[in-house]
């Protein structure tokens, strides 16, 4: 079971599920993402080189990241949802203590991805009421984090973190992605 400092991200799902529907296609006035429309190649390299350098020994049967549905099939405020609760997720797994040489790999793309994380945050509407699709993963992830292993949900993200990576672009790049 997960008791990290998660509380963001707990916080973000809860508060989502309470919030009033009000549809938006655009990003706010505020927000701006616009310098994650094109990930530096350095960075994805990062990001790839930490994600293959990982190895575990954790079978995890959790299928997070396993959906039938893309983030460019969201309308935009729920792909602002989606992209700031991978964040979190991915943050808090990366920011857990690791073996020193794997540590080392996690350091940048911790930090891009805080960062990115905290810009994010920017952009997410408190009062949106997520779709049925993004509702039900949301709950999916509020799950597994009481019911996974801190183990399993770490090897889950990091196998996934390109797919973190290409989510956070294609919120970034709002209808042309």
């Amino acid at each position: 079971m997960l008791h990290l400092g998660l509380a963001p991200l707990f916080v973000l799902v809860l508060g989502v599920s309470l919030g009033a529907a009000f549809p938006h296609d655009t990003l706010g006035k505020g927000c701006r993402l616009s310098q994650y429309q094109s990930i530096a190649p350095e960075q994805r390299h990062a990001v790839d080189r930490m994600r293959q350098e990982f190895v575990t020994a954790h079978k995890c049967n959790t299928k997070l990241f396993h959906r039938k549905w893309n983030a460019v099939n969201l309308p935009m405020s729920d792909r602002v949802l989606l992209v700031a609760a991978e964040l979190n997720l991915t943050t808090a797994m990366l920011g857990l203590p690791a073996a020193p040489r794997f540590a080392e790999l996690c350091r940048e793309p911790l930090h891009f991805f805080r960062t990115a994380r905290e810009a994010v945050q920017g952009c997410v509407d408190p009062s949106h009421q997520p779709s049925g699709r993004l509702r039900h993963w949301l709950h999916k992830l509020q799950n597994a984090m009481r019911a996974e292993s801190t183990e399993c949900l770490r090897a889950t993200t990091i196998l996934h973190v390109l797919q973190v990576l290409d989510n956070l672009r294609c919120t970034a790049l709002q209808d042309k992605c």
